[in-house]
């Protein structure tokens, strides 16, 4: 069979313009045919094409080409090559688990040749070894039947052109046989390559945690030897028993790009032991047993039951908020919506006839008051009005001082932008004779149904956490969003925030800028703010620093800069669970009374979480620039471990109890100076919550 594939190569080779005669003359002849096949075959005339057949016969016959570039890239060593197909197309367009006329895979090529960056990067994206070679004794048969026969072909060409007389078949048999002369020495190096190899070591750093209260999991290392092959699987097995019998389950990983996996379905409270092998084409390694060799599946919330703080309380207030919705479908307030038909004829008409003037509305210049501005952006553009302004409308023009307390109930609002009209309708229960918060509180809907309306959306995005004053009275409450679509907005349009910059005209004095001005030179720094504000961690344990300083008004919380809806913060671990075992060890530590140990004692210097928190204590106290020991009074917070969602969670370091929260006026000595800001209490909370 393979000697009647490569009589058919050799035909089909003779129909086709002559082969590489080196293999630094077939390197020059695939680069530039691949040149040629980075061509967009969609950018082709349409009306050259006949129908859907012929375009499917293109894409196929490209799609071929860019396969043979990829295996002659592999045959060649040319590492750069082989990374850019892989980028440049997906494993399914490049075929890389279909083998070729000789029964290879380009893995098998890379790994045979013992050429370990390419196999790697086959690896990477998802290659495979052929399914023919089933044992040890298959791949040599088929490596030898390979060389084998391509020395008998070699043979053949150089009798011919021994004995026929110089002429243009001679020149074509001359070339083929430079072309089988390099396939049979890559054969034979292939044969070399498999015959030197040896069966791995065992893999090395097999670490073994507790992933829940029903699952482990296990992270290790390739083997530390190089001498062998490159591995091209692992094999994760599990037990009960130390002496894995009865096995209980094994797992075969073959996507290498994360050397880790989680046993799942476990048994909370039962012992398991893992171990792991890994394999080449010589056959598995070694068993190595896991670091510890073996885990408990459990959980904190096991050592007292407890449940999770935040189960069912985004159910709870939904159902309470579709009740208060419900008493207040037949209150008063509805009535007149209901029973005014020509008036909403009117407001129609009226909204129409502000097509015709779209900057109406806006307001240019502010007048010692309270506003509220939109900012939306996309990439370096910002969305302004007709007249070059960004878009702003009025809330109170005699409000001058803005209540924390409102400011607070403003951003509690962002979280039901679609609700406005509701709560409006709401507000206006007894708005005859309500106090003056309630009145600028319902100017504030008015402002936000204003601003829905002239920009054609719903969602104003996330309030700034602090509004911008200047010193003529005037007040700038400002949201921010990101827009990652080609979304469209009425009365508005898209203009580079430079541009912006540079273009208005300031009517104040750089001693005395306007709210407007300030916000203009601050934007960039506010879009900075509002994109990191939406970073989220990778999963992990966390150690958190929570550090609080409070005001006449407000409470204030200390951020990172970097990541400001989240407290200052380093990574303990990737695993986010704390088993029960690590949460006893924890409240034994909280029982003692003492402060946060700067050694190791000899009991539990081997405890793993102990050293973690060692390395990750360090590591804070330097990002917020606390000396070492200044924190030996610090504490961890025992009470519970802070969840977010299933991924994240949060070990505390609290500074003195007398020290947590530093009032008016106090010395404040466990706050960094710079790299981080302070958010009010409430703002932090919802940032958290997004």
């Amino acid at each position: 069979k393979m000697t009647q594939q490569m009589r058919d190569l050799q035909l089909a080779q003779a129909r086709k313009p002559p082969g590489p005669s080196s293999p630094n003359a077939a390197k020059r002849l695939y680069r530039n045919l691949s040149g040629k096949f980075r061509v967009n075959y969609t950018s082709f005339d349409e009306g050259s094409l006949v129908g859907r057949g012929e375009k499917e016969k293109l894409r196929k016959s490209y799609l071929f080409q860019s396969n043979a570039a990829l295996f002659e890239a592999v045959e060649l060593q040319d590492l750069d090559r082989v990374q850019e197909l892989l980028k440049q197309y997906s494993p399914e367009e490049l075929d890389l688990n279909t083998p070729n006329s000789e029964g290879l895979l380009p893995l098998d090529i890379a790994i045979m040749t013992n050429n370990a960056p390419i196999a790697r990067a086959l690896l990477q994206a998802g290659a495979k070894e052929s399914p023919h070679f089933v044992s040890l004794e298959s791949r040599s048969l088929h490596l030898s039947t390979l060389v084998r026969e391509a020395e008998q072909r070699v043979n053949e060409l150089t009798a011919q052109v021994v004995n026929e007389a110089p002429n243009a078949d001679c020149s074509e048999k001359e070339k083929q046989l430079k072309a089988w002369e390099w396939r049979f020495r890559l054969y034979k190096r292939m044969k070399a390559g498999f015959e030197h190899a040896r069966v791995p070591d065992a893999p090395s750093n097999v670490h073994l945690s507790v992933a829940s209260s029903s699952s482990v999991q296990v992270t290790f290392w390739e083997p530390l030897s190089v001498n062998s092959a490159v591995v091209t699987k692992y094999k994760v097995e599990w037990s009960c028993s130390p002496t894995f019998s009865p096995p209980v389950g094994e797992a075969v990983i073959d996507k290498l790009k994360n050397l880790h996996f989680t046993i799942q379905g476990l048994v909370s409270g039962t012992a398991y032991y893992v171990r792991v092998s890994a394999y080449n084409m010589k056959g598995w390694s070694p068993p190595q047993a896991s670091v510890p060799p073996f885990a408990i599946p459990s959980n904190w919330r096991e050592y007292d039951g407890r449940a999770p703080r935040r189960r069912g309380q985004a159910e709870a207030l939904d159902h309470l908020l579709g009740q208060v919705k419900t008493v207040h479908q037949h209150c008063v307030c509805h009535e007149p919506c209901k029973n005014q038909p020509q008036s909403r004829k009117h407001s129609v008409s009226k909204s129409l006839k502000h097509l015709f003037h779209p900057g109406s509305k806006f307001l240019k210049t502010l007048k010692r008051g309270l506003y509220l501005t939109a900012i939306f952006y996309k990439d370096d553009n910002i969305l302004v009005t007709h007249e070059d302004q960004i878009p702003v409308v009025e809330i109170d023009d005699t409000y001058s001082c803005l209540l924390m307390q409102d400011f607070l109930w403003f951003t509690k609002v962002s979280c039901m932008w679609d609700e406005i009209l509701w709560l409006r309708q709401c507000v206006t229960v007894s708005q005859s004779s309500c106090s003056c918060i309630l009145q600028t509180r319902f100017k504030m809907l008015l402002a936000i149904s204003q601003m829905q309306g002239l920009l054609g959306i719903q969602d104003l995005g996330q309030v700034f956490f602090e509004p911008v004053k200047d010193r003529q009275g005037n007040i700038l409450i400002v949201t921010l969003k990101e827009v990652k679509t080609n979304q469209t907005f009425e009365s508005v349009r898209w203009v580079p925030i430079c541009k912006l910059q540079t273009s208005r005209k300031s009517v104040s004095s750089p001693e005395e800028p306007t709210a407007l001005d300030t916000l203009l030179i601050s934007i960039q720094d506010k879009l900075t703010y509002h994109q990191r504000s939406s970073h989220a961690l990778s999963p992990g344990l966390y150690l958190g620093y929570l550090k609080l300083c409070s005001a006449v008004d407000q409470i204030r919380v200390l951020v990172p800069e970097q990541l400001p809806n989240i407290l200052c913060h380093v990574k303990i671990r990737s695993n986010p669970n704390i088993s029960r075992e690590e949460w006893e060890w924890l409240q034994k530590m909280a029982s003692v009374e003492e402060p946060v140990p700067a050694e190791p004692e000899a009991d539990t210097s081997q405890n793993p979480l102990f050293q973690e928190l060692q390395v990750a204590i360090r590591e804070l106290m330097t990002l917020v620039n606390i000396p070492l020991q200044e924190a030996k009074d610090f504490r961890l917070y025992s009470q519970e471990v802070l969840d977010f969602g299933d991924k994240v969670s949060f070990l505390l370091l609290l500074p003195p109890s007398d020290d947590v929260c530093t009032a008016p006026g106090q010395n404040n000595p466990y706050t960094p100076r710079s790299g981080f800001l302070t958010l009010p209490l409430q703002i932090f909370e919802l940032g958290e919550e997004r």
